[in-house]
């Protein structure tokens, strides 16, 4: 794929495609290009049928991501429109971390702050080391988050938590996150990497087409119930009966040996 900056990086390897936040002169603040390209990423493994997991870091070791590069916000967020084309600019990012159908993990040490923590929130599963420190300091700049980030917080945490996290703009450690649900996993830095690569391993093996159901299902849930399309869940669970997979599972199952899912 090409890409338009060296501030964010892709590589896929063993079923598992690798997103790295690569601004670490700026604790991997996101600037505007890596939005662009983050969208271009998450676009192109969602096409490549040998990616089964996609697993999100940042550089180096201080943080995953420290926000959005509030250095740009003078000449690209100072005024509404601006506002609103720097969304459009992000749009395609926040798109493809939605509807992106395959597992997404966040592996997360440092700094997880403001952007970052709403990146990460998108996440299915988190990861993060005893280090980690988590805030949305929106209240203390001034500036507006959509709907869609308050939303992932509120679902994690609830509304009360919710409400305590933006409203005050403090920072949270690894052992709140994990208290309130902001993270699932808390791993020592040195085992991060290699705990994170054995779960996406893990996750990898599993049948596509089941894991692609689950994911969808638990997006549904979470949308008021008139909006639900049940029809479409409906489509997945036929995809995993009449599918190659499920033939795979019930006979590796009868002999006793481990399944080689194909995804179709």
């Amino acid at each position: 794929m090409e890409l338009k900056t060296d501030k964010i990086l892709a590589e896929a390897a063993d079923g598992i495609g690798w997103v790295t936040f690569n601004n670490p002169a700026r604790h991997n603040a996101i600037a505007l290009e890596m939005w662009e390209g983050l969208g271009t990423i998450l676009e192109h493994f969602q096409q490549d049928d040998s990616v089964r997991v996609v697993v999100m870091k940042g550089a180096g070791d201080k943080a995953f991501v420290s926000g959005a590069d509030i250095s740009e916000f003078g000449k690209n967020r100072s005024n509404v429109e601006q506002s609103k084309s720097y969304a459009q600019s992000s749009a395609h990012a926040n798109y493809w971390l939605r509807k992106l159908d395959k597992p997404l993990i966040g592996m997360i040490q440092g700094y997880c702050i403001g952007g970052g923590l709403a990146v990460a929130l998108n996440a299915d599963v988190r990861f993060a080391t005893p280090d980690s420190q988590f805030s949305i300091p929106a209240t203390k700049l001034g500036v507006g988050y959509d709907f869609p980030g308050t939303f992932a917080l509120a679902r994690l945490v609830g509304p009360s938590q919710a409400r305590d996290i933006l409203f005050s703009a403090r920072l949270l450690g690894a052992e709140e996150a994990l208290r309130l649900g902001l993270i699932n996993f808390l791993v020592e830095r040195e085992e991060l990497e290699t705990r994170v690569v054995e779960y996406a391993e893990t996750l990898a093996a599993r049948a596509p087409l089941t894991v692609k159901l689950f994911k969808e299902s638990l997006n549904q849930f979470e949308r008021n119930a008139q909006d639900r399309d049940l029809e479409l869940l409906k489509r997945l669970v036929n995809d995993c009966f009449e599918s190659d997979d499920y033939a795979e599972g019930r006979k590796a199952f009868m002999e006793k040996r481990t399944p080689e899912f194909k995804g179709k």
